[in-house]
């Protein structure tokens, strides 16, 4: 392995591993505003005579099957460059996903329009945790959960509303439980503009996620699009009216924990602002952290990297419909332990940083924003 990418902090992950994994056993970026939002914590529990009716919790899914995860192809190969850094991937991918070759050859248009698109750069990237020890730590755990035959695609979840009676059998929608590629403990890819991330959801059968699947999904119940938008009004009002009125949990729990997640990775040193050259994708192995999931299983929706999310603004702008709205970044990042730039529960919705369509060429890139994938039932 290359020592461009061997973390100076690498002989700590095991034991961070280690000790989220007990605490599980025993029982968690966006790009900064000039003036970032403080963060908001969750509201403590109603304590009196006669208490206000707590808050209703869905319903959790059945006890998912977890088995062990062999070793994957290229596992400790961190090469030194890019192409070849593409390359190992690749093959993950077409082993780990069973992506066809006409999917795979989109895949690869696309990264190939890009200079940055990838998992980081290696020159500067140090991941504080490697794939196999990752998938070592999670097997000794128990290991990963089985696919959803319903989801048509490996290391999915269907997700629906529990709060409106909705049972997995009524899910209209599977999302990738993991960062995209989609393959559990995989360093997630970084830098894609959001119509690069739409279009890599869709060249293996995907769509990017509207931003209440994401939210949904990340606390438990997906609501009702009509509830979740205001259809019609700005943006920012839309924005504001939303964060007013919900909900404030975190993907683990309602009391905030960013000690949960990949949040304690830290910056190249030099990286002042943004930029490709001089700021590593420090970022863990996606589902690194098993306490980092949701009711839903599914992982990293707070901490490793931010995630690229369709924010439609008409109902024909939602993807599940076939279109496409705003770009939204929703999540947080691997230093947000130590900078806490906005609040990261799983429905609060960000202002409109670097604010364009989804399918402009020009929509909004950096080295610690990634996405994930959706995919409607069915289809």
């Amino acid at each position: 392995m290359s020592p461009l990418v061997v973390s100076s902090i690498r002989r700590a992950a095991p034991a961070l591993l280690a000790s989220a994994l007990a605490a599980c056993s025993s029982a968690e970026s966006s790009e900064n505003e000039a003036a970032p939002a403080s963060s908001l914590a969750a509201p403590p529990a109603s304590v009196s005579a006669a208490p206000a009716p707590p808050a209703k919790e869905p319903a959790p899914p059945a006890p998912k099957v977890f088995a062990p995860l062999p070793p994957m192809p290229d596992e400790e190969l961190y090469p030194d460059t890019i192409e070849q850094q593409r390359e190992a991937l690749f093959r993950r991918m077409v082993s780990m996903l069973h992506v066809t070759d006409e999917q795979m050859a989109a895949v690869r248009a696309i990264f190939d329009r890009s200079p940055v698109l990838g998992q980081g750069n290696p020159k500067v990237t140090k991941y504080p945790m490697t794939r196999k020890e990752c998938r070592e730590a999670r097997n000794t755990a128990g290991g990963f959960e089985q696919d959803e035959p319903a989801c048509g695609a490996p290391f999915m979840t269907p997700i629906y509303d529990a709060l409106a009676g909705e049972k997995e059998a009524d899910a209209r929608v599977c999302i990738d439980r993991y960062e995209f590629p989609g393959i559990p403990c995989e360093h997630p890819v970084t830098g894609p503009t959001a119509k690069e991330a739409a279009e890599l959801c869709a060249a293996i059968g995907k769509r990017l996620c509207d931003a209440h699947e994401w939210e949904g999904a990340c606390a438990g119940a997906v609501h009702a699009p009509e509830v979740e938008y205001s259809f019609g009004k700005p943006r920012k009002e839309s924005k504001d009216l939303h964060n007013r009125d919900r909900e404030i949990v975190w993907a683990y729990g309602r009391e905030k924990d960013h000690s949960k997640c990949a949040t304690k990775s830290r910056k190249t040193k030099g990286c002042t602002s943004s930029g490709w050259k001089r700021c590593g994708t420090n970022s863990f192995p996606a589902g690194s952290f098993p306490e980092c999931k949701s009711p839903f299983g599914v992982y990293d929706q707070h901490g490793n990297v931010a995630e690229h999310m369709n924010l439609p603004l008409r109902p024909e702008e939602m993807t599940s419909h076939g279109g496409t709205g705003q770009t939204e970044m929703k999540g947080s990042w691997f230093i947000f332990s130590d900078f806490e730039a906005h609040p990261d529960d799983c429905r609060w919705r960000a202002p409109d940083w670097h604010g364009t369509r989804v399918t402009d060429p020009n929509s909004h890139g950096n080295y610690h924003l990634g996405f994930r994938c959706c995919k409607s039932i069915g289809k």
